[in-house]
């Protein structure tokens, strides 16, 4: 937005249905998948997901852990150079969903570091357009505009995207799936395009804070980047440990197409 005991194989098929049953419904008749429902169908043996990105490197495991992640829309701007200074003295790693122009072009040594310094980089469209309002060819050039400049900056293309404001529908996901994108949605914002209160921020992030999580903010308004200290903060003395999201659905892997929601807290 821009604005008794069972076997061991019937643990896990018990695992993988109550997953599965966690799917619902987001835009057009689009499923998502949670991150407990990435995370049980990896553990599942399915290896449909051969010939997709492989396994992402993990410092935690989320099955066990109280994981969260931190994301980051419509970046980068000005402030985003102190905000990854907050997040590297603080140790925290972020998803950054980058916006193509006047953004990732106008700021490419930023993109760099925040490649650089192990935070994910995704795609959040070139021009903030509603995909869904457009047709295949216009979905496919607002994202492949914005997978070329990232890959020309990083060398890596990204394999996550975010619509804006969550809009997607079965076109967008079949471009998606063309691009090797998965789509990543949220299930905690505190809507800081509306405000320039830091603290608000924080309250709003805080309040509606759960485990496998997805935190939803804007590096690009005014009272976003001040609040990042003290979400951190508090999240961490509650337990909570941050990751990106490809470690939040690690041992499963993001699928190109796919929608990706966590239920809400």
């Amino acid at each position: 937005m821009f604005r008794s005991r069972p076997g061991r194989r019937g643990g896990r098929t018990a695992v993988l249905l109550a997953a599965t049953l966690m799917l619902t419904l987001a835009g057009c008749g689009t499923q998502t998948v949670t991150p407990q429902a990435a995370r049980a169908e990896a553990g599942s043996g399915d290896k449909s997901g051969d010939g997709e990105p492989g396994p992402v490197s993990r410092r935690v495991d989320c099955a066990q852990v109280k994981c969260i992640a931190l994301t980051f829309d419509a970046g980068p701007g000005k402030d985003t150079p102190h905000l990854l200074d907050v997040l590297k003295e603080k140790r925290v790693p972020a998803t950054f969903f980058l916006l193509g122009r006047k953004h990732v072009d106008r700021y490419p040594q930023v993109v760099r570091r925040i490649a650089d310094e192990g935070h994910e980089v995704a795609n959040h469209t070139w021009s903030h357009r509603i995909l869904t309002d457009l047709d295949e060819d216009g979905v496919r050039e607002e994202l492949s505009r914005t997978q070329d400049a990232i890959a020309k900056i990083t060398g890596r293309r990204p394999v996550l995207m975010r619509p804006p404001q969550g809009r997607t529908d079965s076109t967008v996901s079949d471009v998606s799936r063309e691009l090797g994108l998965a789509q990543v949605l949220w299930s905690i914002t505190a809507k800081d395009y509306s405000t320039t209160d830091t603290a608000l921020i924080q309250e709003r992030v805080l309040t509606q804070a759960h485990r496998d999580g997805i935190i939803l903010l804007h590096d690009i308004y005014d009272g976003t980047v001040p609040a990042v200290p003290g979400i951190i903060d508090e999240l961490q003395k509650r337990g909570y440990t941050f990751v990106t999201v490809p470690e939040l659905l690690a041992p499963g892997t993001a699928r190109p197409g796919t929608v990706y929601r966590p239920e809400k807290g």
